[in-house]
């Protein structure tokens, strides 16, 4: 099989033909090149107005780097023609595999963006003989386009969350779509405000914004405070992590208050080495804290009641259909049959 013949399949454009494939002159044996030329009586195509025009004149030839094969460098050889349109002057025609005056082709930076999820743009760089800022532009370029391109419509289900992407509390801002068969990320935004978060929904339109009907999000007051001013309408969905960890932080605070009572008290120090005892999974607690923790269950105690009453929440999370929503209490209201129910009121207490 030619290469040409390969190239042709993935890289087919319907003005445009490739020449057989050769050594580049430049570097003998390291570099393939295949020369494009224009099919007969096809007319350019205005980069301004985007119609066909009649051609005016020829550049010289540039090179655009194309998906390397065999870790060999492959470039598209063309000399770009310049038209002459009536609506924008003399002007240089439009090329489908490359936009501007960027020299790599749009599949050769696509190419580059795919790797750059998987590895460093570093090593990206490296392993395909380009430069790091080859990377950051392919990367930048996808990432423009996907935007231009995105589609914000039949949004029903959204997650918010922050990422600390630099040290000194540098924080983004996430958006996704978490329906079923289009998971995505919609928005990014710096810093984790009020802003960033109202940024997102300035792009929506307002029958997107109520047609989402659920918002997972951690307990920051700022997400909270926007979703309930913007999207009032969504339920607001806690994530289980920062719910228990709420619960972590309630059991350490009862059992701080609570030694300090007792060593003032003059009563023995039961708690003195029992904070992970209470704090951890049961399933991870060494045989030492094991044992620690049957001793804390027999004494009538506020933390161990605290502790109880998480491991009592935790059976929430696998009953199925737990979640109903009363219509009563408005679409953001909800209530929890069965036992789940009567683990909320006891944790409420």
């Amino acid at each position: 099989m030619l290469l040409k013949t390969i190239l042709n399949t993935v890289e087919k454009h319907k003005s445009f033909v490739y020449s057989d494939a050769r050594w580049s002159k430049q570097m003998p044996d390291r570099e393939i090149e295949f020369d494009v030329q224009p099919r007969k009586n096809a007319k350019p195509i205005c980069s301004g107005c985007g119609r066909k025009r009649p051609g005016y004149d020829r550049l010289v030839s540039r090179r655009f780097e194309f998906v390397p094969l065999w870790a060999i460098p492959v470039f598209l050889v063309y000399a770009l023609r310049r038209v002459n349109c009536p609506q924008c002057g003399i002007i240089v025609e439009r090329v489908p595999w490359a936009s501007g005056k960027n020299q790599q082709t749009n599949s050769y930076r696509m190419f580059l963006a795919t790797w750059a999820k998987r590895i460093s743009w570093q090593e990206v760089a490296t392993v395909f003989g380009t430069s790091w800022d080859s990377v950051f532009r392919a990367v930048r370029w996808v990432v423009e386009w996907g935007i231009a391109h995105q589609d914000l419509t039949n949004i029903t289900s959204i997650g918010i969350d922050e990422i600390q992407y630099r040290r000194g509390h540098k924080y983004l801002t996430l958006v996704y779509q978490l329906d079923e068969g289009a998971k995505r990320l919609l928005y990014v935004a710096r810093d984790r405000t009020e802003a960033s978060l109202n940024g997102f929904f300035n792009i929506l339109s307002e029958s997107t914004i109520d047609g989402i009907q659920f918002a997972c999000t951690d307990m920051l007051p700022a997400y909270l405070k926007v979703l309930k001013a913007r999207a009032s309408q969504a339920l607001n969905i806690l994530d289980r992590f920062h719910i228990m960890k709420k619960f972590g932080e309630a059991i350490d605070k009862v059992r701080a208050e609570e030694a300090r009572q007792m060593k003032e008290d003059g009563y023995e120090e039961l708690l003195k080495n029992s904070r992970w005892c209470l704090l951890k999974r049961r399933e991870n607690l060494t045989k030492k804290q094991t044992v620690k923790l049957r001793e804390l269950l027999k004494y009538n105690l506020r933390s161990v009641k605290a502790h109880l009453m998480r491991e009592d929440f935790n059976r929430f999370w696998p009953c199925p259909l737990a979640i109903r929503a009363r219509p009563e209490h408005g679409p953001a209201s909800f209530c929890v049959s069965g036992v789940c129910e009567r683990t909320v009121r006891r944790s409420n207490r």
